[in-house]
């Protein structure tokens, strides 16, 4: 109900102003937001890998359409994949960007923003870790896939984001189901139109489970992006009837939501990788995390009633 005018309000400038200076907001976005800063949030993955999990870090920010800030964007990037290899936290510390933050959407936004992300990736395979492209708006789809096949040429190791809500993606899972893909599967948190996705919670959950049964049937490595509980049965179930091993895929949960599965799930034997996002543009994110599930929302409303 609430969730398509959330998505909206992730757009607006005034209700951003609006919820960025309501002194109650910062308490509630530090539980999905791990700091503004890059040592803060070194602090937080450190205490999440002692824990037996792994990450993937997300420099926030999207939506770019200004060339300086793609380059701030990118250099953001640069800068964590030498703290990464710096402290040694290289192999349990990926990073996910969104191409949006690299200029995609300018004028020859795919060339600006595949220009920009390759010295990203460069420098996490020098760091020892990898990339995963997060995956947005469906007009975004076709440039995203497309960056990907050109950066795999040289680092196969790239990994991509698919989401189930969309009609295409089964037909691209198929396509990112062969060897050495690492596709992370999600529902996806755009509002999207009828046209080109599915509307339904249920139809989007059936996806869910074809597009998985692709790619656990394949020869990839599948991430499993979810914190519904049927999910991720579901994938436990598929990977023990195809004889997936607990290294051959993972689970990957979001920064603050689900803790007690997350570590459930790592104690296990599961390969677990949190979603970590920091910096200082973390409204629309903050706003979609909201829209997502009721569960955030209350989270949310409950603070502000307290704390008014």
């Amino acid at each position: 109900m609430f969730g398509p005018v959330l998505l909206a309000a992730s757009r607006s400038d005034g209700i951003r102003r609006l919820v960025s200076s309501a002194p109650v907001t910062r308490p509630v976005v530090d539980r999905f937001v791990a700091g503004e800063q890059l040592d803060p949030c070194l602090d937080a993955v450190r205490t999440l890998t002692g824990r037996g999990l792994q990450v993937t870090l997300d420099h926030l920010g999207e939506d770019t359409t200004d060339r300086t800030e793609a380059l701030r964007n990118r250099d953001a990037y640069l800068a964590l994949a030498q703290a990464l290899g710096d402290v040694g936290l290289g192999p349990r510390a990926e990073m996910s960007v969104k191409l949006s933050a690299f200029g995609q959407a300018l004028p020859g936004g795919h060339d600006v923003a595949l220009a920009n992300v390759r010295p990203v990736v460069e420098a996490a395979a020098e760091a020892g870790t990898t990339v995963t492209l997060d995956m947005e708006a469906h007009h975004t789809v076709d440039s995203t896939l497309a960056v990907l096949a050109e950066l795999r040429a040289g680092h196969p190791q790239t990994g991509a984001v698919l989401q189930s809500c969309l009609h295409r993606t089964e037909e691209d899972a198929l396509a990112l189901s062969g060897e050495g893909s690492r596709v992370r599967l999600v529902k996806g948190a755009y509002d999207e139109p009828a046209a080109v996705a599915y509307q339904k919670k249920a139809d989007v959950d059936r996806a869910y489970v074809r597009c998985l049964k692709i790619l656990m049937s394949g020869k990839g490595y599948p991430m499993v992006g979810s914190h519904d509980p049927r999910m991720v049965a579901i994938a436990q179930e598929l990977a023990r009837r195809l004889g997936r091993k607990h290294d051959e895929f993972e689970f990957q949960m979001l920064y603050g939501i689900r803790d007690a599965e997350q570590q459930r799930l790592a104690d296990e034997g599961h390969r677990v990788r949190v979603y970590v996002p920091y910096g200082t543009d973390w409204y629309a994110y903050f706003m979609r995390r909201l829209a997502e599930r009721p569960a955030n929302l209350g989270f949310f409303l409950r603070s502000l009633a307290t704390r008014s």
